[in-house]
């Protein structure tokens, strides 16, 4: 038989009035459960919030900035040098485990003896999780739960409020003063728009024309009025051209990518059929979404388009 809703509010008012002694009291593990729902749509269930959590290094440098400290990493974050590779943003790498430092170097047998208790990566691909190899994923998957941002089709913006929403569930907190960096440094980058760019990578053979409507940063500096080249072949995320054809789209600056597995500026540059007198800026092609990492962008950015305005 149906209860009326008057029916139930009057048992609803009943049980209060029995006072505190007949509610039933949650556990102490229902109190400390944690729970989140990652962008494939997982609800990742756990007695308690996570505290050995892995990640890739760009969700990890990300993560620091907002207060949460993994105790490994895996993906670019030492050079060959032994230097700190600029992926890492502000991470303490004496600090953190490393479970592999390029692409398909993923220590399985190391990550299983840390006893993760979470893994988070950047999503570039629908669920695939960034750095971590297909051969090796469902082994992964068995150790610990798995966290996906989805980074395609997104703007650094919106990245960076969701990144922030994860950080907070893992202990972490909004950055109030890195916050504000970010503000001032977005008002003085649409100010300073007005030169057309292009965003590039290089290799000795190939010549690659950024679609900006498919990276999270440039999605989002499009947003900001930054006119930017578009180029009209795209097959994914770039256009691919030949050093013959890198002089394809007329820009008053070329932003390349600074990460260490593109072409340096100076080899760019020295290549014979570079155009004379193109200005080569650095582009940070894996900066973390954080408001950290987005006006250290943005600051970089705007000074760099004022020197091209003034040329």
């Amino acid at each position: 038989m149906s209860v009326s809703r008057r029916g139930f509010l009057g048992l609803v008012l009943a049980a209060t009035a029995c006072g505190a002694e007949s509610r039933p009291t949650p556990t102490a593990a229902a109190r400390n459960a944690w729970s989140f729902t990652d962008d494939r749509g997982r609800k990742i269930d756990l007695p308690a919030r996570p505290t050995r959590v892995v990640a890739q290094v760009s969700a990890a440098a990300t993560l620091w900035d907002f207060g949460v400290r993994p105790m490994a990493v895996f993906g670019p974050h030492r050079l060959e040098s032994g230097a700190k590779d600029p992926e890492a943003g502000d991470i303490d790498i004496t600090k953190v485990q490393a479970i592999g430092n390029a692409w398909d170097e993923f220590d399985v047998e190391r990550y299983i003896a840390l006893r993760p208790e979470v893994l988070i990566a950047g999503m570039y691909l629908k669920n695939e999780l960034w750095y971590v190899p297909a051969k090796s994923s469902a082994a992964i998957e068995q150790v610990a739960p798995t966290i996906g941002i989805q980074q395609e089709n997104k703007a650094g913006d919106e990245l960076i409020r969701r990144y922030e929403q994860l950080a907070v569930a893992l202990g972490g907190a909004a950055q109030v003063q890195a916050r504000e960096r970010f503000v001032a440094a977005e008002k003085a980058l649409v100010k300073a728009v007005g030169p057309k760019v292009l965003f590039c990578a290089a290799s000795p053979d190939q010549f690659w024309v950024c679609d900006p409507r498919r990276f999270p940063d440039l999605k989002y500096l499009l947003s900001k009025g930054l006119d930017i080249v578009v180029p009209d072949r795209p097959d994914g995320y770039f256009e691919t051209l030949s050093w013959e054809n890198v002089d394809k789209y007329d820009a008053d600056a070329i932003f390349l990518d600074a990460r260490a597995q593109s072409m340096k500026a100076s080899e760019v540059i020295a290549k014979p059929t570079w155009p004379k007198g193109a200005q080569v800026y650095p582009w940070r092609a894996e900066m973390r979404f954080s408001h950290q990492g987005y006006a250290a962008l943005l600051e970089e950015l705007a000074v760099n388009l004022a020197k091209v305005r003034l040329s």
